[in-house]
């Protein structure tokens, strides 16, 4: 049997984020059946591993997680009310921030270029 690691950094940054809200999922699978996608993992199995704090299983799923249409088919079926587009949005900023360090590199781009401006500006 694989060894499955929680992540309780990941589990504590969802729980404080105040965007996800899939704990009142109830994996019915309603959304699986809805997907126009035809993506079974979205969201009920996703959301589980995100719920139990599964950092590496949630993110061997990107490419799974952006392949997701936002077209809100699975939230507007859902028997709970849970916000599914906004927790997909929610982890496809964890991912980018995470692994692709977007975040970052967008607030250095974003540093530089005010830099730019105010030294052309003060020379102009």
């Amino acid at each position: 049997m694989a060894t499955v690691q929680v992540d309780l950094g990941f589990a504590k940054t969802v729980a404080t984020s105040g965007e996800f809200n899939a704990w009142a999922c109830m994996n019915c699978g309603v959304c699986s059946a809805c997907c126009p996608m035809g993506i079974e993992l979205l969201p009920r199995q996703l959301f589980r591993r995100v719920v139990l704090g599964l950092r590496s299983e949630v993110l061997e799923q990107a490419d799974v997680i952006f392949q997701c249409l936002l077209c809100r088919a699975c939230e507007q079926n859902c028997p709970a009310g849970v916000h599914i587009t906004e927790n997909i949005r929610f982890l496809r900023g964890y991912i980018d921030r995470e692994v692709f360090g977007l975040d970052r590199r967008y607030r250095l781009a974003l540093r530089s270029r005010v830099e730019e401006e105010e030294y052309a500006a003060a020379d102009g």
